[in-house]
């Protein structure tokens, strides 16, 4: 008699309150085009989960980026075998269960913490393929968050001019360690090479001061592209401030919003969200970007105080992975 192994699933109780609550699988069979199997690792999406951690909706199982060892297929999914590492936008849960064309194989040699790392890179990758500068164009990355560093990596790893800016000096820190080359606490209004040059702004802060700075340091016609969520107001700018720096600088401010692409490539279409992301563990793969460092390893079990340690800035790392392996052991560090 095989035995039923316990599956458990991160879980937004109530606000502010994470759990590691016990849940089952599906016991219907698999699709022809399904796969299913034990998760590795999950990364938390900080921004997003943070903003379900605090709400008002519950129960909720959050995440987006998972690893997981496939167990099973369905008789139209047979490229991929048990034994097969596969990344997939799954829960925050010991197993996955995905259509076929929403799992991506992990290339050989990645570790699973890593390939979770592709998910939040796919996020800017989204302007990568639709912004018109192209290299060795000038790109000036506001905010060095998770979203913000992946996004210096990916663009210099294209052959861009990176310059990083954050206030943080702990954030500026991780980034030259991660290879961002130029970081900057401020906008370097002053410094005649980059005031007026840059083509391309990501706006990964969500933070109103950011917008407009980037709008004064883009070139004439150049993009500001909004990435970072705006959760909440953080100053007292007139609107009058930006649309006057719009104008006078012709520049072009849009959405970052990842999902503008097709899912899957389409005819007509360039790139999707899932080549992103394949492109994405690829990149991870070859070294092309690095991320080794940047994760802290938390089992699921205690998701709770990883969840108050990042609402607070207090992780010791830039992001929080949970490990899966072993879901009710002690903490590791990567």
């Amino acid at each position: 008699m095989s035995v039923v192994r316990q599956e458990y699933a991160v879980t937004f109780v109530g606000t502010e309150r994470a759990e590691l609550v016990p849940t089952e699988r599906d016991p219907t069979p698999l699709d022809a085009r399904e796969v299913e199997g034990s998760t590795l690792a999950t990364l938390v999406s900080a921004g997003t989960e943070l903003a379900s951690y605090r709400g008002a909706e519950f129960p909720r199982t959050p995440g987006y980026a998972a690893v997981f060892e496939v167990e099973r297929t369905g008789g139209e999914a047979a490229d991929l075998r048990p034994g097969d590492v596969a990344f997939c936008m799954g829960p925050h849960r010991s197993f996955q269960r995905a259509a076929r064309e929403n799992v991506i194989r992990v290339p050989a040699g990645l570790s699973a913490t890593d390939a979770t790392f592709a998910r939040l890179m796919g996020v800017t990758m989204s302007t990568l393929t639709t912004t018109v500068a192209r290299p060795p164009a000038t790109v000036v990355v506001m905010g060095l968050g998770l979203v913000g560093l992946l996004a210096a990596r990916t663009f210099a790893t294209c052959g861009y001019d990176v310059i990083g800016c954050d206030p943080d000096a702990g954030r500026r820190e991780i980034a030259l360690r991660a290879g961002v080359s130029r970081v900057e606490p401020a906008v370097p209004l002053d410094d005649p090479t980059v005031a007026g040059r840059a083509a391309l702004v990501l706006e990964c802060s969500g933070h109103e001061q950011a917008v407009l700075d980037g709008c004064r340091v883009a070139a004439r016609r150049g993009e500001v592209v909004l990435v970072g969520t705006p959760w909440t107001r953080r100053t007292e700018l007139y609107m009058h401030e930006l649309t006057h720096a719009i104008f006078h600088r012709y520049v072009v401010v849009r959405s970052g919003w990842e999902w503008e692409l097709p899912l899957h490539a389409e005819d007509f279409r360039a790139n999707s969200v899932y080549g992103n992301i394949e492109a994405a563990l690829r990149w991870l793969a070859e070294g092309r970007v690095r991320v080794d460092g940047l994760a802290e390893l938390v089992p699921p079990s205690e998701a709770q105080d990883a969840y108050q340690r990042q609402m607070r800035n207090r992780n010791e790392r830039l992001a929080v992975v949970f490990a899966w392996t072993t879901p009710q052991s002690g903490s590791s560090r990567a």
